[in-house]
């Protein structure tokens, strides 16, 4: 079979491997449509672990069934998740899935851009295998996973109905949170970014407005939010500047949520005073357990987040590497999906 094989990010090769086996418990799955993740193109993440084949943001469709399995047989189609958390450790219980060592440790072969890949057992023993529905296609499917994402971080930011909120970075990320806002009957939605055209996708995917992230931030933002601040912030750009944006434009008692991380080593300065005295969360968030997988899987199914009109560009395998160059570059692209059956 071919796989894209990532070396760096201007070096993804199209390299032919065996079609995975598969053992008791296990699935062999057709990749029918993959997304690229901004996290793909974050080379000093990716490229310590290189090379190796990227791709999470899956359709697939199961053709064939190792021993034991009874829930899924030939012909389904499936979302698989590729981190599955164990469901029983104290992190698990106290509802931080996501820093489940199991969860941190767990992947399917070999990856996403791939034209087959193999469903390690447990990740069906967690339940991270899940029936696409008739009415939500191949290349809707590959919003489940950045969704859930995005509904685990406002979840754990306290989102609620009639709370403004501000989205500091329109890229993926930024448009599926200014979506999901709307969808949970936000009140006024602002968005930031420098490219005019994620701008513009903001506007279309339910923000109010928009402006310029290299402008005056907070003062545009108080003057279209009645004199006030954001009541929820989310940080979708991994840079020191959009967080201490967010720290000058959060409201009294609001939060803010760091929805993209800084590279390791770079550090951030507090005004610990200030958030003290006003009462300002931070909260952070990484990955989506299965509850919130199920739930963006239904938010795309019943059309609450209406997620296709988001890709911009799709792609046969062949052009994985044409892909990650659009989105590393962040110009006129927004969401890029792979095909890898073309």
């Amino acid at each position: 079979m071919r796989v894209a094989t990532y070396y760096k990010n201007n070096d993804l090769r199209i390299e032919e491997r065996p079609v995975p086996g598969i053992g008791p418990g296990e699935l062999l799955v057709k990749v029918l449509a993959s997304g690229i993740c901004g996290s793909d193109v974050m080379e000093w993440y990716r490229v310590k672990s290189a090379p190796r084949v990227l791709g999470h943001e899956i359709a697939g469709q199961v053709v064939e069934a190792g021993e034991g399995v009874t829930e899924f047989a030939a012909g389904d189609r499936v979302f698989v998740s590729h981190h599955v958390p164990c469901g029983v450790c104290p992190l698990c219980l106290s509802g931080h899935a996501t820093a489940c060592d199991l969860l941190r440790s767990t992947n399917f072969d070999p990856g996403g851009f791939a034209e087959y890949l193999r469903v390690p057992a447990v990740n069906l023993e967690k339940k991270g295998v899940f029936r696409i529905p008739d009415e939500v296609s191949d290349e809707d499917a590959t919003f489940v996973e950045p969704l859930a994402c995005a509904l685990r971080g406002q979840r754990a930011a306290g989102m609620a109905p009639a709370k403004s909120v501000l989205v500091l970075g329109a890229g993926i990320s930024g448009l599926l949170h200014v979506a999901l806002a709307r969808a949970l009957s936000a009140g006024r939605i602002m968005a930031t970014d420098l490219n005019p055209f994620r701008l513009d996708m903001a506007k279309k995917f339910g923000a109010d407005f928009v402006t310029n992230a290299g402008g005056d931030v907070p003062a545009r933002l108080r003057e279209a939010n009645g004199g006030k601040g954001a009541d929820l912030v989310i940080v979708c750009a991994g840079a020191v500047s959009a967080m201490e944006q967010a720290l000058a434009c959060v409201e009294r008692g609001g939060v803010i949520l760091f929805f993209a991380p800084l590279k390791p080593g770079e550090t951030l300065a507090l005004p610990v005073w200030d958030i003290w005295k006003d009462g300002v969360s931070l909260v952070t968030s990484y990955g989506a357990a299965p509850v919130d997988i199920q739930d963006a899987l239904a938010l795309i199914r019943f059309q609450r987040v209406q997620v296709n009109g988001m890709i911009t560009h799709r792609l046969p395998l062949a052009e994985t590497g044409k892909g990650f160059g659009l989105v590393a570059r962040a110009g006129d692209s927004m969401k890029v999906v792979i095909l890898p059956q073309e």
